[in-house]
């Protein structure tokens, strides 16, 4: 009789255990009268309702009318701006993953792709428990590690070593290198065997054409050091160039702000000012201390410090921009990416980035599209991510003030909902507190 019982009670807290389940996950949440950027064109839709329901958008109707749906939470966003979740194109897992993708979703990204594997990581364990929903975390995508020419130097090498990206699961396989044609060559040909991605850093020492058989060029620099001097200064030169780029179907990341941070370090005066930073604290102490050195490499190379050099490093920024304005003229596809190093912290980094993108000559429609529906095309996600419409994951940032006026205001963060989980700004505080804490409590047991 208690034997039978005990099963009546476990059969009882096994209904209650799904029942709970069952309704954590139908569980529907409203923004009400909420302004919507959706993306797909350069539009507001204001005083609307968006209905997030199984983590997806379920529908996009005028505040004013009743509910479709039914509403379990309502987030009252009244004057404020919804737009899709960010995307960081260029990041380096550097030091602590979870730490790291705290920062990224405090920051309003949702997808991050990973542009290197350091020796001590496994960055397919990392991805797998990113979307696995293990860890708080982007949806996110990686590379192997770094090529470089040593890794290369003969066809043997270049087919043993496409086959480990491919055994191994890497996303992309990362160039960070000039190689001899015959090499370059190969590596295209295995990769297209095995359908990974080439990405990363021009062939400076090859005719443009070559490094546009690639899927993405990590660095508008590159163009700098793979056109001559003559063709640099020659804007129709240069729109030509654009219209080859656009034809071969490569998209292009600026990475304008990690150059700018070169002078940044570099410059005597600017230096002081960075090492005063706020978002320090959301840094290593180790990690840290390193980056405000003057033993860091942009502190002790002239090609950097020597006055004429700080005036060559503007004017390379300068040009840099002009050229991602013929770029986005031309219809190049834009990729916004703020190549994480240093004192440039994961998320933070992406919003200077994007201003750096607009001051380019962009607007601030053309900038945002960089970070999001530009990114899920590449990514091959434009039907489940990139605008705001009707089916899409949600992945969402919701603003306090309106990002088509002025892209500074991609910063206005009141609140992140990443794969469904909405977290308000109280809890985004939260997030980046642990961080803070986190590493000043290493700091305390290491002293």
């Amino acid at each position: 009789m208690c034997k039978s019982n005990n099963h009546r009670i476990f059969f009882l807290m096994c209904c209650l255990f799904f029942a709970v389940v069952g309704k954590a996950q139908t569980e529907t949440i409203s923004f009400e009268n909420v302004n919507v950027i959706p993306m797909h064109k350069e539009i507001v839709l204001f005083n609307q309702r968006v209905i997030i329901a199984d983590g997806k958008i379920a529908a996009i109707e005028p505040a004013s009318q009743k509910p479709s749906e039914n509403i379990n939470i309502t987030i009252n966003a009244k004057g404020k701006y919804l737009i899709p979740g960010l995307a960081e194109m260029h990041f380096h897992l550097e030091n602590n993953a979870k730490n790291e993708f705290k920062l990224l979703i405090a920051n309003g990204v949702t997808t991050a792709r990973n542009m290197t594997e350091y020796e001590r990581q496994d960055q397919i364990a990392i991805r797998k428990k990113a979307n696995n929903d293990e860890i708080l975390a982007p949806y996110y995508v990686t590379t192997g590690p770094y090529l470089k020419a040593n890794h290369l130097q003969t066809i043997e090498d270049v087919i043993s070593m496409v086959k480990k990206h491919h055994d191994k699961g890497y996303d992309f396989l990362k160039v960070a290198d000039n190689f001899p044609k015959e090499i370059y060559l190969k590596l295209l040909e295995e990769t297209h065997k095995y359908n990974i991605p080439v990405i990363g850093h021009g062939q400076r020492k090859l005719p443009l054409e070559y490094s546009l058989r690639m899927k993405s060029i990590a660095h508008i620099e590159e163009f700098m050091n793979i056109f001559d001097t003559s063709q640099r200064a020659d804007t129709d030169y240069l729109r030509q160039a654009a219209m080859q780029i656009k034809t071969s179907g490569v998209y292009v990341s600026p990475t304008l702000g990690v150059f700018e941070m070169i002078s940044r370090y570099a410059d005597d005066k600017k230096f002081e000012i960075l090492k005063k930073s706020d978002e320090l604290k959301y840094l290593p102490e180790a990690y840290a201390a390193y980056c405000t050195s003057d033993s860091i490499h942009y502190r002790t190379n002239t090609w950097f410090t020597a006055p004429e050099s700080l005036i060559r490093l503007d004017k390379e920024l300068q040009w840099q921009k002009k050229f991602t304005k013929i770029l986005n003229d031309e219809k190049v596809f834009l990729l916004a990416g703020s190549d994480t190093y240093g004192l440039f912290l994961p998320g933070f980094s992406l919003h200077r980035e994007l201003e750096l993108i607009c001051s380019a000559g962009l607007s601030p429609y053309e900038t945002l599209k960089t970070a999001t529906v530009n990114p899920a095309r590449y990514l091959n996600r434009i039907a489940v991510s990139g605008t705001i419409t009707e089916g899409k994951k949600a992945d969402l940032v919701l603003l306090n003030k309106n990002p088509l006026e002025d892209i500074r205001n991609t910063r206005t963060i009141e609140g992140v909902m990443i794969k469904g989980k909405w977290l308000a700004r109280n809890k985004l505080n939260t997030i980046l507190r642990e961080v803070e804490n986190e590493y000043n409590s290493k700091k305390k047991k290491e002293k």
